[in-house]
């Protein structure tokens, strides 16, 4: 399963809103974006699906980045290897180190080695496509696209995007959570989760500090907006006459009934963003410790890939009974966080 940055939604607005270069582009990504996903939905192992192990002895992070040269032909050139000096090529050191840092939130942090937590090698390709304005989990590897210039910029210099598509493999290998509808929303917002850990846990952020945002670093300077999306205010990411207006909803009041995008998974995923959000703030601290470890322990222990939000709420408090113990302060505000955005366990 192919899973991209940029949201069905986004790209839609480009197409109706943009100039004729950015429409035909938009066209280009979402022809792309289907030929992907056929193309990895037909050739998904059935070994796909791993139960991560508890990391023993000292599991040390490989990391592999290519050079697509502007191609659609993955991964293509080799241009950094695990324990390489940089390359003076941003985009490359960037993806690459970003792929460390994810590495050691879940290491460090939920003792996974690597995404299948088995050690697997992370595979980068940077310079994927001519100008592409995404970046995507392939189900094997991650590709960044330079952008256009106007409206994006090249992908791998985010840190919250490395982090949010990488962990679509960490969800992939936990067991999946099926693509579509409330399932689909909580895999977007897992990603979302742990992307924004990922740059809390580098810059030693608190949940007061951080600004809780999804690639920030990516809007191109004809975009009116702050990032893709922001975890503390879901609908005020941005508002622009291309990219039109963030549609996230921050309460179940005003859930997103739909047909496309499968159902709104990059739309109605503000609402779980946001409950974790509150989590992290009613708890203090440092988010990827207490919060973080709930939605960790909840990806692990939920077996259905077609979970809602209620069932994916009474896990995270079940999860965080577990952790920190029956009545527990982690435990209650748990609950709390989740009758906030009106899903009541």
């Amino acid at each position: 399963m192919t899973q991209c940055i940029i949201p069905p939604h986004m790209v839609e607005s480009m197409k109706r809103r943009g100039s004729a270069e950015q429409r035909e582009q938009a066209a280009r990504l979402e022809a792309q974006a289907v030929a992907y996903r056929a193309e990895r939905e037909a050739a998904a192992p059935p070994q796909a699906f791993l139960g991560a192990r508890p990391a023993t002895g000292q599991p040390t992070v490989t990391r592999e980045v290519y050079d697509a040269g502007s191609s659609w032909d993955l991964p293509g050139r080799l241009v950094r290897s695990e324990g390489d000096p940089e390359t003076q090529d941003e985009s490359a050191d960037a993806a690459y180190d970003g792929a460390g840092l994810t590495y050691d939130l879940f290491l460090q942090e939920y003792q996974r080695d690597s995404l299948d937590g088995r050690g697997m090698t992370l595979v980068s390709s940077v310079h994927v496509g001519q100008q592409l304005n995404n970046a995507f989990w392939d189900g094997s590897q991650m590709a960044y696209g330079d952008g256009d210039g106007e409206l994006f910029l090249p992908f791998a210099r985010s840190l919250s995007v490395v982090g949010h598509e990488l962990t679509h493999g960490v969800v992939q290998f936990s067991g999946g959570l099926e693509y579509r509808d409330q399932s689909g929303a909580l895999n977007e917002s897992c990603a979302d989760v742990f992307g924004s850990l990922v740059v809390q846990r580098h810059l030693g952020q608190s949940a007061a500090e951080a600004d809780w945002l999804i690639g920030a670093e990516i809007l191109g300077p004809a975009v009116t907006g702050e990032a893709l999306r922001s975890m503390k205010a879901p609908g005020t990411a941005y508002d622009d006459d291309v990219l039109g207006v963030d549609p996230q909803p921050f309460h179940m009041d005003d859930y997103v009934i739909t047909t496309a995008d499968h159902g709104g998974v990059h739309i109605n995923s503000g609402i779980p963003n946001h409950a974790f959000y509150l989590l992290a703030m009613l708890l203090g601290g440092n988010a990827w410790e207490s919060a973080g470890a709930i939605w960790y322990d909840t990806l692990q222990a939920v077996r259905n890939p077609l979970v809602t939000f209620a069932d994916w709420a009474a896990a995270t408090v079940d999860q965080a009974t577990t952790r920190f113990g029956t009545g527990s302060r982690e435990a209650l505000l748990t609950r709390r966080s989740w009758k906030l955005v009106g899903v009541d366990i």
